[in-house]
């Protein structure tokens, strides 16, 4: 079964930093976009960024320049998150899908890992 698997989820305080990894089962997404997404209460879910495997990457608006994603290697990505705020407190997930235009509703997730901003 292919999973994928977070971790470094946790409670930071703001303007603090948090870097969240993510890990495939198999070598079954060398070829896919690896991201985060995250859900707030309340609200949708949302893309925070993705990586192509040639390094070519995307940010929603709102962590541009505060966050930065990379692949270490064909099914492992990260997302080093810096300057945190409220705002970004979150269930982040891990996806993958075949490109980045790729329906979210047929691409592969993670279980979630909790990202809570606050003093």
């Amino acid at each position: 079964q292919v999973q994928l698997v977070e971790s470094g989820g946790g409670l930071v305080q703001p303007g603090g930093s948090l870097r969240l990894s993510c890990a495939a089962s198999r070598n079954y997404f060398s070829t896919y976009v690896l991201g985060w997404y995250r859900q707030a209460p309340g609200k949708e879910r949302e893309l925070v960024a993705a990586i192509t495997r040639d390094g070519k990457s995307k940010y929603a608006d709102s962590v541009k320049g505060r966050f930065t994603i990379s692949r270490d290697n064909k099914n492992t990505v990260s997302l080093e998150m810096n300057s945190l705020n409220s705002e970004d407190t979150a269930v982040y997930y891990c996806n993958a899908k075949r490109s980045m235009d790729w329906p979210e509703n047929n691409s592969y997730w993670g279980q979630g890992t909790q990202v809570t901003v606050s003093s």
